[in-house]
């Protein structure tokens, strides 16, 4: 699921515990906590699982979980002004937004097969800054699924240009391009760990 920010302020109510929380960022970010946590929330209702405005809290990594949920893999993304929420029964999930920013050659090359760095370096700055922006919230979302950010390092999980589908070792992932406002990328593991 994914929203702008104050989109999803204005049309969900915010938990207290996350409200109270926010507000210890400065006003930019407390906007995107609220809401990233607020859309999580919309998204465990909707699915049946409501946590009735109980803790989303964070391990030592940065990485979301729910306390007493252990059957829940959660996962949260931010960037300027947008907010993801991903849920997954009995598995890790990892998501990523990204709104298109500018990328150089050497990112490209990092991150992109050969061939891929070249098309993408041919094209105009708009549709270059989408396109990667596509392939690297995959990247990220992969790596977030296995508990990792970018010590994970998703530049080495392969994606190819204009791919929506695939699998990283255990991690399946996709990008729902064409019905989302913004590049997302979601993934997901087999199952969860047997102990965390």
């Amino acid at each position: 699921m994914v929203g702008r920010s104050e989109e999803v302020l204005d049309a969900l109510p915010v938990a207290v515990r996350d409200r109270a929380a926010a507000s210890r960022f400065p006003p930019w970010r407390a906007e995107e906590y609220a809401a990233s946590r607020t859309l999580l929330r919309a998204l465990l209702r909707e699915i049946g699982e409501d946590v009735a405005g109980g803790p989303v809290a964070a391990r030592p990594s940065g990485r979301p979980y729910l306390p007493g949920r252990p059957d829940l893999g959660v996962s949260l993304s931010h960037s300027s002004g947008w907010v993801a929420a991903a849920v997954g029964r009995d598995r890790d999930v990892g998501v990523d937004v990204q709104t298109p920013a500018a990328v150089g050659d050497r990112l490209l090359r990092l991150c992109c097969p050969p061939a891929d760095a070249e098309v993408l370096a041919g094209m105009a700055e708009a549709r270059r800054r989408r396109e990667f922006a596509w392939i690297f919230t995959v990247q990220e979302a992969c790596v977030k699924a296995v508990g990792r950010g970018l010590s994970g390092r998703p530049w080495n999980v392969p994606v190819n240009l204009g791919q929506q589908a695939g699998d990283w070792g255990r991690v399946s992932w996709c990008a729902p391009r064409g019905g989302e406002p913004v590049p997302v990328g979601c993934a997901w593991n087999a199952r969860l760990p047997t102990t965390s």
